[in-house]
């Protein structure tokens, strides 16, 4: 695998890692929370984001289920499946090229690896996005952004200043 890819799926990792980390420091309550005219909470988000149907689909391992977690304890294991899932998606970065097929009500569907592996990327930020717009939405610095950019990855692996 390049190196630029290897780099954005230890990211990926490293900030999912973040997100859940800061939201086991929270009250429980917090992980009900949403934002204005959205009816889905932290944790639904962080259950979405974690669902490893996109490393399924690459490397057809499993889907194994998640669950909405309620408490402290549920986030830092669905932490732990979260890892897992990164690392296999991070592992079928190696065989970016071809086409998977998958079956969704009744029709095949047919997705090019590369787009399935750069959505997976995509699709977390997005989600690590959202709640942290949650927390602002309600005037609570949970999750700073920057400061898990790529910037903020390439100090903690000691590659930047």
């Amino acid at each position: 695998m390049d190196v630029v890819t290897d780099r954005l799926f230890r990211h990926l990792t490293w900030a999912n890692s973040y997100v859940f980390d800061a939201i086991a420091n929270q009250p429980d309550e917090y992980l009900k929370l949403t934002a204005p005219n959205d009816s889905w909470t932290v944790a639904e988000i962080l259950e979405h984001l974690t669902a490893s149907r996109y490393a399924d689909l690459l490397d057809q391992a499993g889907d194994i289920p998640t669950q909405i977690p309620n408490n402290k304890s549920e986030v830092l294991a669905l932490k732990q499946l979260s890892a897992t899932f990164d690392a296999r998606l991070r592992e079928s970065a190696k065989h970016p090229i071809g086409f998977v097929e998958f079956q969704r009500d009744d029709r095949t569907i047919r997705r090019n690896r590369e787009t399935i592996l750069t959505q997976a990327i995509h699709h977390a930020t997005e989600h690590r996005a959202q709640i942290a717009g949650i927390f602002a939405n309600h005037n609570l610095k949970i999750i700073d952004l920057d400061e898990i950019d790529l910037w903020g990855f390439a100090n903690y692996e000691g590659l930047g200043d």
